[in-house]
């Protein structure tokens, strides 16, 4: 039995073979980030506690029962378990909201939650995420829809639905909650022990109980959309009138109201099928109210964050494409030590030309190097050996089509020029 020491529960390694599938989702969500106007911000892993208690909520599933916390030297700090109360914490703490508005930011960063793992949820994942600071008017928040659509489309995820709804401001939610406890007390004894306690301190989330028999009583349960106050009702009209005039389709899903506090107003998830009950790859909303109880100004904001896990869990279900796996560009094989000096500076010199090589550093023999050469998927294969440095030549073969090519071998310079022109040459003959 292995003696070796097993990763954590809940956390998972992406190994060399996978990584090409998070390059694919961190470069498109970057490229799409930057292309609507968002610069790119890293906050640290760990923050004090208080910033989450005060953000995220003290009656919070994620700060009552997920977080990783320690206290040092008299000071509690808790390893992220979201983005965005970091965020606004970095744009104030650097100044960033006395600058021109809206201050747009994303981020691509690990979070920590202490959660049962399945499918789709770890305990460490990593989330691309979105925040604007700023900006009130209903046009952003559908922008930053757009912009969440926008990727979901270019990493080509079939089967998603936008599930919108609006929470509005804490009067139109405290006259709402007050409703959902007049409803929900009588039910009392027959919810979940979790939704008893979310009974007293957060009645809108046994909207979101995944208990079949909590569902089942919550579906007559007061519509948060019919205590809205005029000012939010005209607004999530706008954010609806935006979307429909950019294309978005939607649907009006009361339910949606988010886990974590300080919400407000538009709240969104996409969610798709493919992944069972955690089928939720985007969820966001507005946060008027954040940015001024973390000790700044009152400044409107608005955000979504997206777990990259499930993007590639749902990618994978549904045969989406991914950037290929990057292989050796090409494989020097010395024959003998002798030829090491020299293979080591032609790969040198074609590294410096932007294309990857390697050559043998086990003492491998020729056949040995030969099915390392196919392992590593090399493109290309040169073989040094005495007679090809003496005479100053030797053959480059294509490992797909068994094509050879001469090459120059009297110096680095003429061997890297020599090769890149048949890897070039070679390129264009493929495309036509």
């Amino acid at each position: 039995m292995a003696n070796y020491l097993k990763r954590p529960q809940g956390t998972e390694d992406v190994t060399p073979e996978r990584i090409h599938k998070w390059h694919t989702v961190e470069k498109v969500t970057r490229e799409i980030a930057e292309s609507f106007g968002f610069s790119e911000i890293r906050i640290p892993t760990f923050e004090v506690t208080e910033l989450f208690h005060r953000s995220v909520g003290e009656t919070t599933d994620v700060v009552q029962k997920e977080m990783y916390s320690v206290i040092a030297r008299e000071t509690q700090f808790t390893l992220r378990p979201e983005g965005t109360a970091g965020t606004i914490r970095a744009m104030l703490q650097n100044g960033l909201l006395a600058e021109a508005l809206p201050q747009k930011v994303f981020y691509q960063l690990s979070c920590f939650r202490h959660e049962r793992p399945q499918a789709g949820r770890l305990r460490e994942f990593h989330q691309f995420g979105v925040e604007m600071a700023g900006a009130a008017s209903p046009y952003a928040d559908a922008e930053v829809i757009l912009l969440a659509k926008t990727v979901l489309d270019r990493l080509g995820i079939r089967d998603i639905v936008l599930n919108l709804n609006s929470i509005g401001c804490p009067t139109c939610r405290a006259n709402y909650q007050k409703a959902l406890r007049e409803f929900f007390t009588p039910h009392r004894e027959q919810l979940c022990e979790t939704c008893q306690e979310r009974l007293v301190r957060n009645p809108m989330r046994l909207l979101d109980c995944k208990s079949p028999e909590d569902q089942a009583i919550a579906k007559d349960a007061p519509v948060i959309l019919d205590y809205l106050c005029d000012e939010c009702k005209e607004h999530f009209e706008a954010v609806k009138s935006a979307l429909t005039d950019m294309g978005v389709d939607y649907v009006i899903n009361p339910k949606i109201v988010r886990g974590l506090d300080y919400y407000t107003k538009t709240v969104f998830e996409f969610i798709t099928t493919s992944i069972g009950a955690q089928g939720t790859v985007c969820a966001g909303g507005r946060y008027d109210g954040l940015i001024e109880q973390l000790g700044g100004q009152s400044v409107p904001a608005l955000g979504f964050g997206m777990g990259l896990e499930r993007l590639i869990l749902t990618m994978e279900q549904q045969g989406c494409d991914f950037l290929p796996k990057k292989s050796c560009d090409l494989y020097i094989a010395p024959m003998d030590a002798a030829a090491k000096p020299a293979a080591m500076r032609y790969a040198n010199a074609v590294r410096e030309m932007g294309l990857r090589a390697e050559f043998d550093l086990a003492d491998r023999s020729f056949k040995a190097q030969m099915k390392y050469a196919n392992k590593l998927g090399a493109r290309y294969l040169v073989v040094l050996g005495s007679n090809e440095l003496e005479q100053g030549s030797g053959q480059v073969k294509n490992m797909e089509t068994g094509e050879q090519k001469p090459v120059r071998l009297d110096s680095a310079a003429s061997f890297s020029e020599d090769f890149m022109q048949i890897s070039v040459t070679d390129e264009f003959d493929l495309k036509l």
